[in-house]
């Protein structure tokens, strides 16, 4: 487990809409642009194989970078495999969140950002529960929501998710907007998270929804 002195200053970050990564959760990323494929060659050859996931603020125009969020969630490469044509297929596991100092562009074909993680000292500690969780309306909510949106999942291994594993998976592959997706991101702790989950979902299912995406 690392610990906030063995965090890097200044860490690659990759701008990815909708890509949520939360801490001690695993995030499976196909790479196979140019500039990531140069990060990712750089970051396996650091100590502590961290890459920044951050949402965009608003996109980038022409040649320009798009404007960042502030907050975003580093994640050490866990798996790693090359494809025939030179891709790269990853895992990141959730580390810790971070807050953007400054961007630093120029140097490297990707974006890189000097960062402050002792915002966000709890992320390194071990799983962290939810007092409050009453699970079973949790769970009702959550089956009206799959249904308006047209998700189907394997409702057993949800059932028996711990809480944490629960809550950040939903929020990672619920097909929420961008600025929600940084809502749960910059909740501050789990019981908020869940709050702002339960929230999305109840909207979304009034709604009805609009997704017909199936998750697996």
């Amino acid at each position: 487990m690392m610990s906030l002195a063995d965090l890097p200053d200044t860490i690659p970050v990759f701008p990815l809409p909708g890509a949520l990564l939360l801490p001690r959760a695993r995030l499976p990323l196909h790479i196979f642009e140019p500039r990531y494929l140069a990060m990712l060659d750089d970051v396996l050859k650091t100590q502590s194989r961290l890459i920044g996931m951050i949402q965009p603020a608003e996109a980038g125009t022409g040649d320009a970078s798009p404007r960042l969020h502030d907050i975003g969630c580093a994640g050490r490469i866990s798996q790693f495999s090359e494809t025939e044509d030179g891709r790269y297929m990853i895992t990141l596991t959730g580390i810790s969140r971070f807050r953007i100092k400054r961007e630093i562009s120029g140097f490297t074909p990707y974006l890189k950002a000097e960062v402050a993680w002792q915002d966000f000292q709890r992320d390194l500690a071990s799983n962290e529960i939810d007092p409050g969780f009453d699970r079973p309306p949790f769970m009702a909510l959550l089956q009206r929501y799959f249904e308006a949106v047209g998700l189907s999942t394997d409702w057993e291994n949800l059932k028996d998710a711990d809480d944490e594993l629960l809550i950040n998976s939903l929020s990672m592959l619920c097909p929420f907007e961008v600025e929600e997706k940084q809502a749960l991101l910059e909740a501050p702790r789990l019981s908020d998270r869940r709050e702002t989950l339960a929230a999305l979902m109840e909207y979304s299912a009034r709604s009805g929804g609009s997704n017909d995406e199936m998750m697996q």
